[in-house]
């Protein structure tokens, strides 16, 4: 039902944004045109643009949460504390936001005795969000100047995930600085889930790897996905 609704939004959305291009291309070759006029209903296309973008973004950021997977705790570091690595972040939820059409870059700034780490967000549709994270020079242990540096920054790419797609961690420290609290194992689904997930994938939304890899199916719960997906 909410795949049916946010289809028939974006069909009505695309069927506006269709409508005043065509009212602005009749204005636009009209040798009277008046160029206050098209000025005006060009911002108000791109208005319509903006929105319809962030409706798209919101929509899908709300579908795909259900589908982010846990991330195991592979990292190690102030005595011995576990923490997610970086790239297990990369790696479990990369195929995940290539799936519902986002991706994920950072911006770095070095400001005196500061890192500012920027996490954005992206979007197919255009639409774009972001967070920044200050966070001081890591000097701890036997780090140099570029160490610091370069730990701090590592530190913020993690935490501007985490803190951006939801992702819940736990209070490890890795060199001096608190990491997000990483999970350990891969979380259970309810049925009514499943079935979600079900028609995802039979409608091609989504592929049983993404669900293999991040839910821990019970043997009844494989044996209905492998039934249903091949009906």
């Amino acid at each position: 039902m909410g795949d049916v609704a946010i289809t028939n939004q974006a069909e009505i959305q695309q069927s506006e944004s269709a409508a005043i291009m065509s009212v602005i291309e009749r204005v636009a070759m009209s040798p009277d045109a008046d160029i206050n006029k098209l000025e005006k209903m060009l911002e108000m296309q791109e208005r319509v643009l903006d929105r319809n973008a962030k409706q798209a973004f919101t929509a899908d950021l709300s579908s795909m949460q259900e589908f982010l997977p846990r991330v195991i705790e592979h990292g190690e570091g102030h005595n011995k504390a576990k923490f997610a690595k970086l790239e297990d972040i990369n790696d479990a939820i990369r195929p995940v936001l290539h799936k519902f059409g986002f991706a994920v870059t950072f911006r770095v700034k070095h400001e005196s005795s500061l890192v500012w780490i920027t996490t954005v967000l992206s979007h197919k549709q255009g639409h774009s969000e972001e967070t920044s994270i200050p966070l001081p020079l890591d000097s701890s242990g036997s780090k140099n100047a570029v160490q610091a540096v370069g730990a701090s920054i590592s530190y913020g790419k993690r935490y501007g995930i985490c803190a951006m797609l939801n992702i819940s961690t736990g209070d490890d420290v890795d060199g001096g600085l608190p990491v997000p609290p990483a999970v350990k194992e891969k979380q259970t689904i309810t049925d009514a889930r499943l079935t979600s997930a079900i028609a995802k994938i039979k409608s091609g939304e989504y592929t049983r790897e993404l669900l293999d890899e991040a839910f821990s199916l019970s043997e009844k719960q494989a044996k209905r996905v492998t039934d249903e997906v091949a009906q």
